[in-house]
């Protein structure tokens, strides 16, 4: 009798040997078994990988979570959404909704619903940070493996776990790990609506960028040059079908994106905040101006032509990625992920229009590309936080394109369907493979080599980057030659390791040490802006009288090191997204970067200038915080300064409203002398911090009537009284 032999366990084209596909009923013990054995075609060892990243990503994220600083003008605000819905909604700094943040609101709702289910504190606000920083690794692994097996993804998913500034940005409370995630959920939709060609995933797709969009204005939009090219190049559907569905989902990122712009602007500026860095009101201005062409010219609407934030990255131009402070950051991985984006485009170069792979690649390609060069040519403010949004591109063509040239170079092709006939050619792109490790391997010593004498972390991570790296190039060669497929898996091991022990340095630097709040980078100081150990303003450890316990009082506790009390600290390292504030200035009269003497908080502006008229220069000491809360005799707000940066933290110790008149940088045009003499005159405000004559005429006029018509403080320089007899 003839028996057959059960058929060997399929094999995909990266090349990892999987299990024999058992029955699957499909009930809820089969399911929840998959969710942590994987799919039964996977390799065994894949699920297990994937949890393994996923709790390293959370840790790296989450490490000593009352450590982690925050920036205290995004903090403020959510604080204050949790005090006023009117607030959250707009975004507002205070919660009697005098002006908003500089950016659209989103962000701050994901983490004020945070806040207002469990309570005001570090890891209430960290929470949301920390689950989009996992989910968006998890997200990338699911994109990548759909296209180019489980290898691939495991190493994308790494790549990005481990990139240096994606670890310190997702350590903090700003906006851009929630932006990233969003435009991964853009990507997936994307890609699902080009393999099958229905029209939803691409709604989906616009509906999620335009979430991204109300989360960081202009920088979401990145990518979409990238998405419409990859759907009207590859989509599975007719021209025709193809251009209707774009128009369609062009639609729906146009819908999702301006809602809150539109419903904004329509409302009366007598009946909402004022929108901090616009010249006229509106968040149309702050899209194209500040939040826009602004970010790429210079031509920033409330900074100036010069872009002042620029130098926190170094000069624009192509080499910025690779300069001392970017180098660190984002470019370990940046060689590797170029050859292989243009080895991987070659290898499928035949393939049909709609090939999936090829669609993948345009993607990631576009992504990083796009990326590089927008902010690499950026000439206004730029921050090394920002490029924590090239790490998905860059991660996935490590990961993707890696599988591929290893295939190449093993096989003479990276696909088992090209003819022999056509794999001279893809023969001679797998040689791709050993230069791609060997640039970036290269790369990663001179990288560590600059901050050399750092620590023993550094250095050790230098020689397994060199020894690794080489080991990986001489072993890739000695197996093509001699035909030994184990010596070949173990070089492709050893290129992961050189290619991963600089960043990962790096990013354990950053999970451990205290970062700078407003300008978080990872690993040693370069000479740039930011690095470990800055203070921008660190939020309280947790609401209520002790850290982390969550009484529903003012947001109080240990602030930057001083004592509970005491304002947090503005070292003037950096801004967020205004230019550097210089080095402060303290009660003795000196400059001290990363510090503030005698929990002090200077009312200066984002560029190193006071803000004149409106409270520029003066101190705003714990002491004078303290009478003006026993003194506020039921205004709606506590105190009016001159500056975002002070107004944050005052509100922060004190948890009242507190009006910032000329919002971020000092020079938004919020307050004017007669809305100042209305508050005044109804009793809303009764204190305001001047200094002396301001750069604008609004600002001199406001500092001029106040001081003829206010009575001084003494016991506080630059604080006024002023009631409604005081108003003529």
């Amino acid at each position: 009798m003839t028996t057959l032999a059960p058929p060997p366990a399929p094999v995909r084209d990266d090349g990892a040997r999987r299990r024999s596909v058992p029955t699957d009923d499909g009930g809820l013990a089969s399911r929840a078994r998959r969710l942590f054995t994987g799919a039964p075609e996977d390799p065994r060892w894949a699920r297990p990988a994937l949890w393994a990243i996923l709790v390293l990503a959370t840790a790296l994220y989450a490490w000593n979570l009352s450590s982690i600083t925050g920036n205290t003008f995004y903090d403020a605000a959510v604080y204050s959404g949790t005090k006023s819905w009117k607030a959250f909604f707009f975004g507002a700094l205070d919660a009697g909704s005098f002006i908003t943040v500089d950016k659209p609101p989103f962000a701050l709702w994901v983490m004020g619903l945070s806040a207002r289910a469990f309570g005001y504190g570090t890891w209430q606000l960290m929470l949301p940070m920390v689950a989009v920083g996992t989910g968006s690794v998890a997200l990338l692994y699911r994109l990548v493996k759909r296209d180019f097996g489980a290898v691939a993804a495991t190493i994308s998913a790494l790549a990005v776990t481990l990139t240096p500034i994606t670890v310190a940005i997702t350590r903090d409370t700003n906006p851009d790990p929630i932006l990233v995630f969003l435009m991964l959920l853009g990507a997936a939709a994307l890609l699902k609506s080009v393999r099958t060609g229905r029209l939803m995933p691409l709604v989906w797709s616009g509906v999620a960028i335009g979430f991204a969009f109300n989360t960081k204005m202009m920088q979401a939009y990145v990518v979409l040059p990238a998405f419409f090219l990859v759907y009207l190049w590859a989509a599975n559907a007719s021209l025709g079908k193809r251009i209707r569905n774009l128009a369609v989902g062009t639609v729906a990122l146009i819908v999702s994106s301006a809602w809150w712009m539109v419903v904004v602007d329509l409302i009366p500026a007598s009946s909402r905040p004022y929108i901090g860095g616009s010249t006229d009101n509106t968040v149309w201005d702050l899209v194209i101006g500040y939040n826009g062409f602004g970010r790429i010219f210079g031509a920033s609407s409330s900074v100036g032509s010069q872009g002042n934030g620029a130098g926190f990255g170094g000069e624009a131009g192509l080499y910025r990625m690779f300069n001392d402070t970017m180098g660190g950051q984002i470019s370990w991985l940046i060689p590797f992920a170029a050859i292989a984006l243009v080895a991987g485009l070659v290898l499928r170069g035949r393939a049909p229009r709609t090939d999936a792979r090829r669609a993948a690649l345009m993607l990631w390609g576009g992504w990083f590309v796009l990326h590089y060069l927008t902010f690499a040519l950026a000439e206004g403010t730029f921050h090394p936080y920002y490029v924590t949004a090239m790490a998905p591109g860059i991660a996935a063509l490590t990961g993707a394109g890696g599988v591929m040239l290893h295939n190449a170079f093993r096989n003479g092709s990276a696909a088992a369907e090209v003819p022999p006939a056509e794999r001279s050619r893809d023969r001679g792109m797998g040689w791709a493979l050993p230069a791609a490790v060997a640039a970036s391997s290269v790369w990663a010593v001179v990288l560590l080599q600059r901050v050399s004498g750092s620590g023993t972390l550094y250095t050790v991570a230098e020689v397994v980057a060199g020894v690794a790296g080489t080991a990986s190039v001489i072993g890739l060669l000695v197996a093509r030659f001699t035909k030994r497929q184990r010596l070949m898996g173990v070089a492709a091991l050893a290129a992961v390791v050189a290619l991963l022990a600089g960043p990962a340095a790096y990013s354990a630097s950053a999970a451990t040490s205290s970062t700078n709040g407003t300008n978080p980078t990872a690993g040693p100081s370069t000479g740039g802006m930011g690095g470990m150990g800055g203070g921008g303003g660190r939020r309280p450890s947790g609401a209520g009288s002790e850290p982390g316990t969550n009484s529903g009082d003012a947001p109080s506790g240990s602030v930057d090191g001083q004592e509970t009390g005491q304002p947090p600290s503005n070292s003037g390292d950096s801004t967020d997204d205004g230019g550097p504030t210089g080095s402060g200035t303290t009660e003795s009269g000196t400059a001290e970067s990363g510090s503030s003497e005698s929990g002090t908080t200077e009312s200066g502006s984002a560029d190193g200038r006071t803000g004149g008229g409106m409270g520029g220069g003066t101190q705003v000491s714990s002491a004078m915080i303290t009478y003006l809360t026993k003194n506020q005799d039921g205004a709606d707000w506590l105190v009016a300064v001159a500056t975002d940066q002070t107004a944050s933290s005052i509100i922060l110790e004190s948890g009242e409203p507190v009006i910032s008149m000329g919002g971020w940088s000092g020079s938004d045009n919020a307050m004017t002398l007669a809305k100042l003499k209305s508050l005044v005159k109804a009793g809303k405000l009764h204190y305001i911090v001047v200094g002396d004559s301001g750069q604008g005429s609004s600002n001199s006029e406001i500092s001029t009537w106040v001081k003829a018509n206010g009575t001084a403080v003494s016991d506080y320089s630059g604080l006024y009284r002023l009631d409604a007899s005081d108003v003529g």
